[in-house]
């Protein structure tokens, strides 16, 4: 357990240490009024403790991403733990909390907003319309899965199928009323519930791992590549991680609580150490995998006969019992149902800023909300594999926009931009690059001319950047000043 303790504790310095060198570039100012104290509305604009804001962004990021891709990224041996902490501490949390933070410095806007105020007209209308597709997909996404799990363990004697669409109902009302209510009313009084059993599933299943003595399956290859079926790691081992690494779907979660933070210096421990409380899931799910089963091929047959979700089955009961198992397995299931419910709400309220449609009014919240629902009633109707196949892709592109959107928010700002502008590039050459190669995509090309391809798309965009960046004025102090924006 050597190299899951010194990956955790990796990424436990990466916070005090790099988060602090973000937050110094950031610039923040504690004199400055929040939007949560400026423009209070108690609707969305509520100002909360900063412990509660903390644990509700981490379950709003935390969904099945950092278990599911980990579990499937544990394929390739110990170079996904090596992702998870480098991606975590440099690209990852370094996106959430410009995110964040720029939502804060732009009255709490929807993310389009803080990249169209610094892309420009057309990034923003695209990212509108993206980021709802993504939220739309995610929030279907994060129906369907817990659905399927709580139907194989509460079934209420029905069948499997028919028990799936009791589920699918009773978390379409529930993600309902935590759209249309109060941030408070729901999510800010059950969230610390869900993160106890969120911390039982975390620490108990890690604490077994090391009582019954298990280890690596991969003995001795260092670095090298163990997939079972020989799929390259790049770039197909940086999309099967993005959450519990980097994911643009946080982007769209942080300006929810840009809404309520109390004072900017609660931007580092909420948004950038969200991230790494993230990080240090994956690197869990990660590690299970790689322990629990003695080979890939052994990860490979059970992810084969039932996906993740077997795999979180069978291991959480043998290693904790059936009582233990079934609070893991709750906590697992909370982590994407804590992130689906504000995947909507989150989708209401871009469409609310892009509308400019006030949202203090219940009807108002109610004329964008049922919309959406029919139409998150209507995707669930698709395979789930077809809309999963998409996800990893658009949920790296959009992390993509955002940290260039951070690194030119930096050079208007007259800041050094390389803390986001290197992992915006290394994005840019990973999402290029699966677009060439990926057999989903109609390109499909050879990896001889996807890769160079793919490399060459980022290089040419980051001269792009630096071109842009030579020709962007510095601002005035003036633009980032309170209820301003340019």
């Amino acid at each position: 357990m050597f190299y899951f303790f010194f990956a955790v504790a990796a990424l436990i310095t990466g916070y005090f240490v790099y988060g602090k060198i973000v937050e110094s570039s950031f610039g923040i100012d504690t004199c400055r009024a929040t939007p949560a104290c400026r423009l209070a509305d108690g609707v969305d604009y509520v100002k909360m403790n900063p412990k509660t804001i903390y644990m509700v962004q981490l379950l709003n990021i935390a969904g099945l991403g950092p278990i599911f891709g980990p579990i499937l990224g544990a394929l390739y041996g110990p170079a996904a733990l090596v992702w998870i902490v480098l991606g975590s501490i440099f690209a990852g949390a370094v996106h959430d909390y410009f995110s964040g933070m720029m939502s804060v410095r732009y009255d709490g806007k929807s993310i389009p907003d803080a990249v169209g105020h610094n892309l420009g007209k057309f990034a923003k209308q695209f990212m509108n319309v993206f980021s709802v597709v993504l939220l739309l997909l995610v929030g279907v996404v994060f129906i369907l899965g817990p659905a399927k799990l709580l139907a194989v363990k509460i079934g209420f004697n029905l069948d499997k199928n028919m028990a799936v669409v009791v589920w699918t109902g009773i978390i379409f009302a529930y993600y309902f009323l935590a759209t249309i209510l109060p941030v408070d009313k729901i999510i800010g009084r059950l969230y610390p519930l869900f993160t106890a059993c969120l911390l039982i599933m975390a620490f108990g299943l890690s604490a077994m791992l090391i009582v019954d003595g298990y280890t690596f399956f991969p003995n001795g290859v260092g670095l090298a590549n163990v997939h079972p079926k020989g799929l390259p790691i790049w770039p197909l081992m940086f999309i099967t991680i993005a959450c519990g690494a980097i994911s643009g779907f946080h982007a769209t979660q942080s300006p929810m609580m840009a809404r309520c933070i109390p004072d900017e210096k609660c931007g580092r421990p909420i948004f950038y150490g969200a991230m790494i409380g993230e990080g240090i899931i994956a690197l869990v799910w990660a590690t299970l995998g790689m322990t629990f089963y003695q080979t890939p091929e052994a990860l490979q047959a059970t992810l084969a006969s039932g996906g993740p979700a077997a795999v979180v089955d069978q291991v959480a009961t043998t290693l904790m019992g059936p009582i233990g198992g079934f609070l893991a397995i709750i906590g697992v299931i909370i982590l994407p149902i804590s992130s689906g419910d504000t995947a909507f709400r989150a989708a209401r309220l871009i469409i609310a800023d892009f509308s400019k449609v006030e949202q203090k009014s219940i009807a108002k919240r109610l004329l964008i909300a049922i919309p959406l629902f029919v139409i998150g009633f209507i995707i669930t109707k698709t395979d789930f594999n077809i809309i999963w196949r998409y996800f990893g892709f658009a949920n790296q592109t959009l992390a993509t926009i955002v940290l260039w959107a951070s690194a030119m928010y930096l050079v208007r700002h007259g800041k050094a931009h390389w803390i986001a502008s290197l992992p915006a590039t290394f994005m840019t050459a990973v999402c290029a690059t699966y677009l060439c190669v990926a057999p989903e995509f109609p390109l499909h090309m050879s990896a001889d001319y996807g890769y160079p391809i793919g490399i060459a798309v980022a290089a040419a965009c980051f001269v792009w950047f630096m071109l842009a960046a030579r020709n962007t004025p510095v601002e005035v102090d003036a633009v980032d000043s309170p209820g301003i924006i340019g």
